[in-house]
């Protein structure tokens, strides 16, 4: 199985972009654009406030570690969870300097509410192959936190979703290799994009010159 460099690996987070749209990927992760909006500000407060407080700290017979980083040699990978809760269980790993065996469970905090892609998805199940690879276990579920409502939704890492994973990040590899940004493909998404004014998907639309600066002499008037 093939191991990536350190100097290669990619932001584990990407996935999420990817999954939304290659192309703010790309222009994000290679060409180093950013752009903030009410979301992306929104996002980063919910992520501070997880990270907020001790970085371990015991629940009952769970023990939580916050902000915990992680990595995957063979995903080429590495990134933050959130927060990952080590249930007390027999069948579960050692962990140093602690008693009995525990199973990790990683949570990961998104702003809004469930999606109708599986975007949030692919970067837990992302988390969860990482805690695999690190501490040589298994990990078969994990939680979406959303803000909006408040509530944790259960993912259950499936086969599947552990194959898109890796299909992805192998092709966000070969795409990062050759430094190449996809073309604008406009859709509805485009509205709520960061990057919306940096991609110009409007301008790809236009049939031709002529028709992009008619558009635009009525937009000003």
């Amino acid at each position: 199985m093939k191991a990536y460099n350190e100097d290669d690996y990619l932001n584990l987070a990407g996935i999420q972009h990817f999954s939304f749209c290659q192309r703010q990927w790309a222009l994000i992760h290679i060409e180093k654009l950013w752009k903030e909006n009410l979301k992306t500000v929104e996002g980063e407060l919910l992520h501070k406030n997880a990270h907020d407080g001790q970085a371990f700290e015991k629940r009952g017979d769970t023990l939580v570690s916050r902000g915990m980083p992680v990595f995957s040699a063979t995903l080429g990978i590495n990134g933050i969870c959130d927060i990952v809760e080590f249930h007390r269980n027999a069948n579960g790993i050692q962990l140093f300097g602690r008693e009995g065996k525990y199973v990790p469970c990683p949570v990961e905090y998104k702003r809004g509410k469930p999606k109708e892609s599986n975007m949030d998805t692919l970067q837990l199940t992302a988390q969860a192959m990482c805690l695999e690879e690190m501490l040589c276990c298994e990990v078969e579920e994990g939680y979406l936190y959303y803000g909006e409502i408040r509530h944790r939704e259960r993912v259950l890492f499936t086969g599947a979703l552990r194959e898109e994973v890796r299909k992805d990040f192998d092709l966000m590899h070969q795409y990062y290799e050759r430094q190449y940004t996809p073309k604008v493909k406009f859709t509805k998404a485009c509205k709520s994009c960061s990057l919306k004014d940096l991609c110009i998907p409007n301008l790809d639309k236009c049939k031709s010159v002529k028709e992009y600066i008619t558009r635009k002499i009525e937009e000003d008037n």
